[in-house]
């Protein structure tokens, strides 16, 4: 997900001496529907063709490795090149700009619109698309509204007071109803100030809720390649960040694009890495010696901090006065499902939010489209919301369905939920589990 805004940029510029066609091999068995790769087309603003090679024939064809992996093809059909690996915009343009100047001084290009018939995937006018994460106050709730650029300011029941963000996608500071964002998730809130991950703009915002005012506190709008050694706010790219813990007055970041965890002091603006080498795997050990892969979501209970670590589809445990990393559950990169239990029996597949209550943990069990719950002390995992379906059906416990939840947060009168490519936000009772529709997409 983090090459596409560089395909973005590279289809702009060279729109009509260029063709890019996107080959999905799935990696985890819910990605192989081609219902759940229309979500995803929609959800990353995909403008150009997507095969579904659900049985890894294109992938095998080309000798695929790594995701993601570019093969460059010259006019004639002959592969002429090939990436692994992320490639960032300020590389990938003077080689693709090379190539094209090499074919058309050989005379190969016909420059002009390509004919392609691809499917109309049009997103229907909706309150909500995609809701990438919620955050729960005693008397606010706020709703990361990804897919519209912007995020929702509701009461406790769901009724929307207003918004912060024009709606359209950019990076521009100023009043609620000026300031840009681009497919903003996690967020974080001290005293009147909301903290958000800006996800596709690779920035840290904040946003004054009594001014009004929205300022850029961390990120260039550059992604980052590569782990960095941090710096001031303004001038140091970020990648992907996803969410938000704020803890000591500091904000913890999970930097899903670089596989760490950073942090940034709101007063200084200073950002640098917390957790992890950057290596993109399951490893435990010490603050700077652990491995992460996507962190996605954040939880604070106890002096931990808990971490929903999406690609190895696991619950990672950060003992924050020890500063040591132990996994709950999760295996590594290549070992997922949909198995509940005790310690290292446990499955799950690619959880994307994670919230706590009550001496135990919420999981946003996305593509099993469950919402699952974790004693950390046992290492036990239950299905407490979701039958497995996908669906956005209000209910009981397993009555209810979820089509990839991505964001959970705990609140007095229960759990809160963004059913993200249901379109929209649903409130689950602690104690009956009835999950009802607040804000439907």
């Amino acid at each position: 997900m983090h090459m596409f805004p560089q395909l973005r940029k590279i289809e702009a510029k060279y729109q009509d001496r260029l063709v890019v066609v996107g080959v999905h091999s799935p990696k985890f068995p819910a990605e192989r529907e081609t219902a759940n790769l229309r979500e995803a087309v929609l959800r990353y603003r995909i403008e150009h063709p997507v095969v579904n090679d659900r049985d890894f024939q294109v992938w095998h064809a080309y000798g695929g490795r790594a995701w993601p992996t570019l093969m460059f093809i010259d006019p004639g059909g002959r592969v002429i090149g090939k990436h692994e690996g992320e490639l960032p915009f300020e590389t990938f343009d003077p080689l693709v700009d090379r190539m094209l100047r090499d074919f058309a001084e050989q005379g190969l290009l016909a420059p002009g619109q390509a004919t392609l018939a691809l499917e109309e995937l049009k997103e229907p006018a909706t309150t909500l698309r995609f809701p990438g994460k919620v955050l729960v106050t005693s008397d606010a709730l706020y709703v990361s509204d990804s897919n519209h650029h912007r995020i929702l300011a509701c009461e406790l029941d769901g009724t929307i007071k207003g918004a912060i963000g024009s709606g359209e996608p950019g990076l521009e500071d100023g009043t609620s109803e000026t300031a840009s964002f681009q497919q903003p998730q996690g967020m974080a809130i001290s005293g009147r100030t909301l903290y958000v991950a800006d996800t596709e703009n690779h920035a840290i915002r904040a946003a004054d809720l009594e001014t009004r005012r929205v300022w850029t506190l961390a990120g260039t709008g550059d992604q980052a390649h590569g782990v960095g050694r941090g710096g001031p706010g303004r001038s140091t790219p970020l990648s992907s960040p996803w969410d938000l813990a704020l803890h000591d007055g500091r904000l913890i970041i999970a930097m899903a694009g670089v596989h760490q965890l950073w942090e940034v002091d709101p007063g200084s603006a200073e950002v640098q890495p917390f957790a992890g080498t950057g290596r993109e795997g399951l490893k435990d050990g010490s603050l700077e010696e652990a491995w992460f892969a996507q962190p996605s979501g954040l939880a604070l209970a106890d002096g931990h901090l808990y971490v929903a670590d999406s690609e190895v589809s696991a619950i990672r445990d950060i003992d924050l006065q020890h500063r040591t990393v132990t996994t709950l559950v999760g295996e590594g990169l290549f070992v997922f499902g949909d198995v509940d239990g005790e310690g290292d029996v446990v499955r799950l597949q690619h959880p994307l939010g994670i919230t706590a209550h009550g001496g135990r943990l919420y999981l946003a069990d996305s593509y099993n489209n469950k919402i699952k719950q974790l004693d950390p002390g046992r290492r036990t995992v239950t299905t407490w919301l979701g039958s497995g379906v996908a669906g956005s059906t209000d209910g009981l416990g397993g009555a209810a369905s979820f089509r990839e939840p991505a964001g959970v947060c705990a609140g007095e009168r229960g759990l809160y939920v963004a059913d993200t490519n249901s379109h929209r936000v649903a409130v689950a009772d602690w104690k009956t589990g009835a999950v009802r529709t607040l804000i439907a997409g």
